[in-house]
């Protein structure tokens, strides 16, 4: 599964207070199997509505602006990070249907998602629980759709340059117009490549920062912001705070503690 995952976790949180946390943009889907108490809230800051209510097992599509979940604490999950075309070879649906939302699990897997949630739960040996995941995993990735080589080397493109090649370059490398290949990469990935690409440069920035060493200056200089200023602008953007409160959050499995 390495060619279709960056990250897949089990944690649990023995505390019983509740937490709230941030989840930014990646540029990547996730899955969150849920083997405890439910989430109390999940919802796109700045977006309308109430967000999702309890929610427990579920399926978050790529966003870009961040998410905000509420939890009453003692937690015990396994959480995946699934590249886009992974998640499309998963899902096996439109990646664009999912964008920006987060949908209870049952419905992206079916009925056969429940049962498999409820064996991951009475097991009580990680070992034995990650076995029996990753072949429900692999048995939908091996009967999974295949995106098209076009959309595949565009979102190669982008993952290289960490969103900074031009859409413009794109389409003459994969002999699409730019408007055929806006339609097909976000049918396929879940987002339109400029927008995909400005969620990398933002990752890239946020990954840089956690490391130490570089300045703002810098950062903007090699993830390809204009300058410091529109840094700023993009984390306000697509993580509604700075670069400095960001830094500052303690970091949590895949979020951000506010």
């Amino acid at each position: 599964m390495r060619p279709f995952l960056r990250s897949y976790a089990g944690y649990w949180d023995s505390g019983l207070s509740p937490y709230e946390v941030r989840v930014v943009p990646t540029g990547r889907a996730v899955l969150v199997i849920n083997l405890g108490e439910p989430f109390a809230q999940v919802r796109r800051i700045g977006a309308p509505g109430t967000g999702s209510g309890r929610i427990g097992s579920m399926v978050v599509g790529l966003e870009d602006s961040p998410t905000l979940c509420v939890h009453r604490g003692g937690q015990e999950a396994i959480r995946l990070e699934l590249t886009p075309l992974g998640a499309y070879r998963l899902f096996a649906l439109p990646m664009g249907e999912l964008a920006q939302h987060v949908v209870e699990l049952h419905h992206i897997l079916g009925p056969g998602a429940e049962l498999l949630v409820e064996r991951l739960a009475a097991s009580r040996d990680w070992a034995e629980r990650f076995d029996l995941l990753d072949g429900a995993l692999l048995d939908r990735l091996g009967r999974g759709p295949d995106p098209a080589p076009e959309v595949g080397h565009a979102y190669h493109l982008l993952a290289r340059t960490a969103g900074t090649i031009q859409v413009a370059r794109i389409c003459a490398e994969v002999g699409w117009s730019k408007g055929y290949l806006i339609r097909r990469f976000t049918e396929q990935i879940g987002l339109t490549p400029k927008t995909y690409g400005r969620v990398l440069r933002f990752d890239r920035a946020v990954r840089m920062l956690a490391r130490g060493g570089a300045t703002l200056a810098e950062t903007s200089a090699v993830c390809g912001f204009y300058d410091q200023a529109h840094l700023n602008r993009e984390f306000r953007a697509l993580a509604d705070t700075t670069p400095g409160r960001m830094l500052s959050a303690r970091q949590v499995e895949g979020a951000l503690t506010l």
